[in-house]
């Protein structure tokens, strides 16, 4: 089992990183070259810039029974068609019975905005879900050893 972080505007590498090392699991970002990820315990992969670069390399790199730390919906279908398992960064571990609904959602959002509608960011990230995150990861670990 390795780890693998998309690591694009993701909140939670260093917690990743951090748990990992301490569990003995080989632990890889990836990251476009617009992004400085350089964490010791984990090896880093810089794609060049562009839509999706970033998934494409992480979805050939996967195997089944791997970890993927991300917040694409899209990413985290193709990665669980891949047999990897793959978590929001929040603690969410994506499933069979909540991938349809996030990838309606992430297209009736596409389909506002296109038409000029606006829509809430999320709000400030809060130390709760860090711990939420390391939580959930530090059971997935568990179960995986």
């Amino acid at each position: 089992m390795k780890v693998y972080i998309d690591a694009d505007g993701c909140p939670v590498v260093d917690i990743t990183v951090k748990v990992s090392r301490q569990a003995g699991i080989d632990c890889v970002i990836i990251c476009d070259s617009a992004h400085e990820f350089e964490k010791a315990g984990a090896t880093t992969i810089k794609v060049s810039k562009g839509a999706d670069s970033v998934d494409f390399v992480l979805v050939n790199m996967i195997q089944k029974g791997d970890v993927v730390i991300t917040q694409d919906y899209g990413l985290a279908a193709m990665c669980m068609a891949r047999g990897a398992v793959p978590v929001h960064q929040d603690g969410m571990i994506y499933t069979d019975d909540n991938i349809d609904g996030l990838l309606l959602q992430r297209h009736t959002a596409k389909k506002i905005r296109m038409a000029g509608g606006r829509l809430k960011g999320h709000p400030k990230r809060t130390t709760e879900q860090d711990r939420m995150f390391e939580t959930i990861l530090r059971g997935l670990f568990r179960c995986k050893m």
